[in-house]
């Protein structure tokens, strides 16, 4: 069964068309990293799953149910963390998590729900003093309560400290293991590139592509790319390594040079250096990242593989790719 599920989706507000004709697949289990640039339409896809709005057109299935017949039934299976939570200042964090446990019929006790998330000892204090990062765990933990079969989290790791971080990875990891499916959105792109299967990327309204890692890598033809020091870089050792079959790219930063390549010409770069009279110093590779990736999908260098079995239609809302997190005090 697929836990998510839009076909032919399209979103339209007054004079603004959100999200165009979007078919969106997410596997049951997996871990789905959703990602795209601020007002691509992203918020608007996560609040159509919600039912929080209603597509113009197509169809949202979530957990096998009608996303808009079947809505309450799919939030008892479904735990949320949106973005920007907001607290009851007068209750505590116990009060926060007893009232999720009550609203889903769940059979858990709220104390191993918060030492999970590392808010037990602030339990009994009232929210309203909580930091942004213990809000964020307290909205993490009302998302656990009742192992939930979908889990939606929106910008999961913002105001966290790096243990609250590490913390929260291992929790999304746990949760896969368990069977939950878990549609992770998140501008802090080394976060998804750790705990996701499968990527999105989402730009004016449209899934410009759909893969793994590994598979965006080998679409984008960039996957590695390999940094050749040499004693001067000279036109001439450029334009040799440039001729070099296999190499899509090169560029020049002082005496090294940046080479984009396929992994089996690294020798022949090398190689088509020092034929050039170039004497190499140093060379080591990099893989490209998921930052690198986003924004060669998203500032159109790279187009969406269109009728590719890794390639949609889709949306997102979200903010700069490399946006600095706030951090839990």
């Amino acid at each position: 069964m697929t836990a998510i599920e839009l076909r032919g989706v399209t979103k339209e507000f007054p004079g603004v068309t959100a999200v165009s004709d979007l078919d969106l697949t997410v596997e049951e289990g997996e871990v789905y990293g959703f990602l795209g640039p601020n007002g691509a339409g992203k918020s608007t896809t996560i609040d159509m799953v919600l039912d929080l709005v209603r597509p113009t057109e197509g169809t949202v299935t979530v957990l096998g149910r009608d996303a808009t017949a079947d809505s309450v039934e799919i939030r008892k299976r479904t735990g949320v963390l949106p973005d920007g939570f907001s607290v009851y200042e007068r209750l505590s964090g116990r009060r926060h998590v007893e009232f999720a446990i009550e609203s889903k019929e769940a059979n858990v006790e709220p104390e191993s729900v918060l030492e999970r998330v590392g808010l037990l000892e602030d339990a009994d204090r009232k929210a309203g003093g909580y930091s942004k990062g213990m809000r964020q765990r307290l909205a993490l933990a009302m998302a656990l309560v009742g192992e939930p079969d979908l889990l939606i989290l929106d910008e999961p790791s913002s105001g966290l400290d790096p243990a609250g971080v590490k913390d929260m990875r291992e929790i999304v990891s746990a949760e896969a293991d368990r069977g939950a499916t878990v549609f992770f959105s998140s501008h802090v792109l080394a976060q998804v590139e750790a705990v996701c299967d499968r990527v999105g990327i989402l730009r004016a309204g449209e899934l410009v592509a759909e893969d793994s890692i590994e598979g965006l890598r080998d679409a984008v033809g960039d996957g590695e790319t390999l940094e050749v020091t040499v004693d001067d870089a000279t036109d001439a050792v450029v334009d040799a390594v440039r001729a070099v079959d296999g190499v899509s790219r090169v560029d020049r930063d002082g005496d090294a040079l940046l080479v984009s390549c396929d992994p089996g010409v690294k020798t022949r770069v090398i190689a088509a250096a020092e034929d050039a009279g170039a004497v190499v110093d140093d060379f080591h590779t990099e893989e490209a990242s998921l930052e690198d990736l986003f924004l060669a999908y998203t500032e159109g260098e790279a187009p969406g593989r269109s009728g590719d079995a890794s390639s949609a239609n889709g949306s997102g809302d979200d903010p700069d790719p490399a946006g600095s997190e706030e951090v839990e005090r």
